[in-house]
């Protein structure tokens, strides 16, 4: 294989990498490591990054302070897998029809898509609210999970019809020269090539639900059982104190699960985001 860059170029990419994940990773370290320090030393100056008295006694102290702390890990994961599965039923048929048909206004629409994307959730809340509470479903789990489903579609839709693209179509047509309907052809032929992009597809709808649940469950929900991480955070926040060191070990044990996925399935990620790139 030939050598494509020079040495410096070698240590100017690598350096650049190590500058991004330094910036990426900090927080999280300093959060690491403000939950093994003492709380009456996590302010204290001069600011030292590792002393002698840190433990792991705020990950055993914090389910005593927030004893329904498992219960809200658990609805962050509930609400997260439940837009992530009533989002993929709207998003394979949409992205299939925009992979396969040709009619007017396709691009328009798949336009708008992007443009709801560049929505902040924030601009829509009492427009949302209003829509919630007209359906009665304020202070449930609905109220959290349908507009976290509207907000992934759209997204889901342009991941997958790329890769949908990347599809022969002489495959559906073999099997509608067999007799196969077009719902069985989606449904036996089309869905398990595509396996690899719903994959991906479920991966970041996931990873965005579990993300974007603190302003929907901050205005929708009003039930302390049923609130999910972000907002079972607040209390940890006293009257006169914030219990720093637990706070910052319940926000580490919340996203693990959403960490834990991401390593595992991220050569998916990467393969989905990428479909389409190349011209075969």
């Amino acid at each position: 294989m030939i050598n494509r860059y020079k040495w410096w170029e070698y240590i100017a990419i690598y350096a650049g990498i190590a500058l991004f994940l330094s910036f990426i990773l900090a927080p999280f370290v300093e959060a690491f490591v403000v939950s093994l320090r003492p709380l009456d030393s996590v302010f204290s100056i001069p600011y030292r990054f590792i002393s002698e008295d840190m433990s792991f006694e705020a990950y055993f102290s914090m389910w005593e302070s927030v004893p329904l702390l498992w219960l809200y890990i658990f609805n962050s994961f509930f609400i997260a897998s439940s837009v992530t599965l009533l989002s993929l039923v709207a998003i394979i048929p949409a992205a299939y029809a925009f992979a396969r048909f040709e009619f007017k206004g396709d691009n328009i629409i798949l336009g708008s898509f992007l443009a709801i994307n560049m929505v902040s959730g924030a601009v829509l809340i009492i427009p949302l609210y209003r829509v919630m509470m007209q359906l009665g479903v304020l202070n449930t789990y609905l109220a959290m999970i349908v507009p976290g489903t509207a907000f992934v579609i759209p997204t889901g839709i342009w991941l997958l019809r790329s890769y949908m693209m990347r599809i022969p179509r002489e495959l559906e047509e073999a099997a509608w020269v067999d007799g196969a309907s077009r719902l069985y052809t989606l449904r036996r032929v089309i869905l398990p090539i595509a396996m690899p992009g719903i994959i991906v597809v479920s991966i970041t709808s996931f990873i965005t639900a579990y993300a974007q649940q603190f302003l929907f469950a901050l205005t929708f929900n009003r039930k302390i059982e049923l609130n999910p991480l972000p907002t079972g955070l607040y209390q940890y926040f006293g009257r006169n104190e914030v219990i720093w060191t637990e706070l910052m070990a319940a926000s580490l044990i919340g996203i693990l699960p959403v960490i834990i996925l991401y390593l595992l399935l991220q050569r998916y990620i990467i393969a989905g985001l990428t479909a389409g790139a190349i011209k075969q």
